[in-house]
């Protein structure tokens, strides 16, 4: 039943924005060029067409783009030919910084135009300012974390007048068999829907975001995963070998940024909850693993923090380069996942990032966690993370690849690190594939009491997967996909966890989509 509430849900959400993109469509005048051409053309000239503004467009500095083609293709077909494309893929030109003066000179004068019938979000994006400075939007990633500006874009986006709104979403409802003794069998469902809308104000942009899940109906206790740790289900004992659910929500932020130049800006962003800047981009929100139902056994050295409730963060934009510094709450959400918590202000961190390339996406960042374990409050968590994020294509198929590494060195206790290397390929327009390699030197294997509390043991977990889209209902994807994974460990475990444990996923994913 929770799982048919779930999917009935996000189609309901599906309908309702795809009736709003009907009627603003309907609403618009139809070009009679190419709108590629017709793209690039408005977007040099900085003339308005009636009824379709849009926020910040990217002024290209290379000559139009001829149009080859005297009729409008589809929107059937362009969405066809554009499924996974990347910004560079189809966009012809390549992009610039803003270098034109009257563009820099006056952000407002760049809103030129909106969507062209059948451009994929990727392409609109990738010709729009981001949220927090003049850099192409498809850089950005969760919270204020950047990917590689190549990065394929899936959503649903819509003008409505001088507002920009994009969606997305996903529900995945999974078989989970986790083997060996300490392994078990569940069904659950686990979701999560975003909206976003940025607008102009003054020379800078206003972004607005919201991100809710619905996994608490999972339970407390969220579902079996091996070798996963962290928080709590009941405020007493650690979860252990399971992963915890989401809370409801999971990101409530507000930001502004304000262009010092053409390629440079000052940001703020406030989030109750928010994500501070810290590690690499939350795993659900990367391209090399949103598609894997599962989550990372690094989740607690790289990425936890995704969920903060209370967070504020400043930066500073230059170019390709980006410094940030935030002051947070540094408690990990508790067992209560329905409702907003509130607590002071106690950890701070910073994170340096680097796009040298629309193909890379480089991070480095460290952060003093005060108490973020609700059974441990008074031992605080030092924090370094560094990751690389890298989008290619190999024969016209998408592919990233990200590495990462985190630090957690306990105040007082012990340090303990752990490892990524993860990727996700578009075989097809409807396939992709994944993959995902880990190590993790675990101390919380086991509960206080037990005779191992408090050791540490190096965990090795391999996992490979695919999902296949089989169908598209108006804007909502439906596929299936599986997942089997491997694992190493001591054999001092063989004991408790068996000599070789296999666990495997079966399940079935709605999404939205153009």
């Amino acid at each position: 039943m929770k799982q048919s509430i779930l999917t009935i849900a996000i189609l309901t959400v599906a309908s309702a924005a795809s009736a709003q993109d009907h009627a603003a469509h309907a609403e618009r005048p139809q070009p009679s060029t190419g709108g590629a051409a017709a793209t690039t053309s408005n977007a040099t000239s900085n003339q308005s067409m009636p009824g379709m503004d849009m926020p910040s467009m990217r002024s290209n500095a290379s000559p139009s783009v001829k149009n080859e083609s005297a009729s409008v293709p589809d929107d059937s077909a362009v969405t066809s030919a554009h499924g996974h494309m990347t910004p560079q893929q189809m966009n012809p030109s390549p992009m610039q910084t803003n270098t034109a003066p009257e563009v820099a000179s006056d952000s407002k004068s760049a809103q030129v135009m909106g969507p062209m019938p059948g451009m994929k979000m990727g392409h609109i994006m990738a010709d729009m300012d981001g949220v927090f400075g003049p850099y192409p939007m498809t850089r950005e990633a969760s919270g204020t974390s950047w990917q590689p500006e190549d990065t394929p874009m899936e959503g649903i986006e819509s003008m409505n007048g001088p507002w920009m709104t994009m969606y997305h979403g996903y529900v995945n409802v999974a078989y989970d068999h986790q083997g060996g003794p300490r392994g078990s069998k569940h069904t659950f469902a686990e979701s999560m829907f975003m909206a976003m809308a940025s607008r102009p104000l003054g020379n800078g942009t206003l972004g607005l975001r919201a991100m809710t899940s619905l996994d608490p109906t999972i339970g407390k206790s969220g579902y079996p995963l091996l070798f996963e740790t962290g928080e709590t289900a009941n405020g007493h004992t650690a979860l252990v070998d399971r992963q915890h659910p989401h809370d409801l929500l999971m990101e409530l932020s507000a930001s502004y940024s304000y262009n010092l130049g053409p390629d440079s800006s000052v940001f703020a962003y406030v989030g109750l909850p928010g994500e501070p800047a810290l590690g690499p981009p939350a795993f659900m929100h990367r391209m090399s693993g949103m598609d894997n139902p599962e989550a990372p056994l690094t989740h607690h050295w790289l990425d936890s923090t995704h969920i903060t409730f209370g967070v504020a963060t400043v930066g500073y934009v230059w170019r390709t380069l980006k410094l940030e510094a935030s002051s947070f709450n540094g408690r990990e959400p508790d067992q209560y996942r329905w409702n907003i918590e509130t607590r002071k202000f106690d950890s701070a961190s910073a994170r340096l990032s680097w796009n040298p390339t629309p193909e890379w996406a480089l991070q480095v960042s460290h952060g003093r966690l005060d108490s973020p374990e609700q059974l441990e409050p008074n031992v605080a968590v030092r924090r370094t993370t560094a990751s690389a994020s890298y989008e290619h294509d190999i024969a016209g198929h998408p592919m990233q690849t990200t590495l990462a590494w985190g630090r957690n060195r306990h105040d007082p206790g012990i340090t303990t690190n752990g490892y990524l290397l993860e990727s996700a390929m578009h075989v097809r327009k409807d396939w992709t594939v994944f993959g995902r390699m880990e190590k993790v030197e675990n101390n919380e294997l086991f509960q206080e009491g037990e005779a191992q509390h408090g050791q540490v043991f190096n965990i090795r977990k391999l996992s490979l997967g695919f999902v296949h889209d089989f169908v598209q209902l108006g804007k909502v994807k439906l596929g299936a996909g599986a997942l089997v994974s491997k694992f190493g460990k001591p054999t001092a475990l063989d004991s408790v966890y068996g000599a070789s444990p296999t666990s495997y996923m079966l399940f079935f994913r709605a999404k939205l989509a153009m």
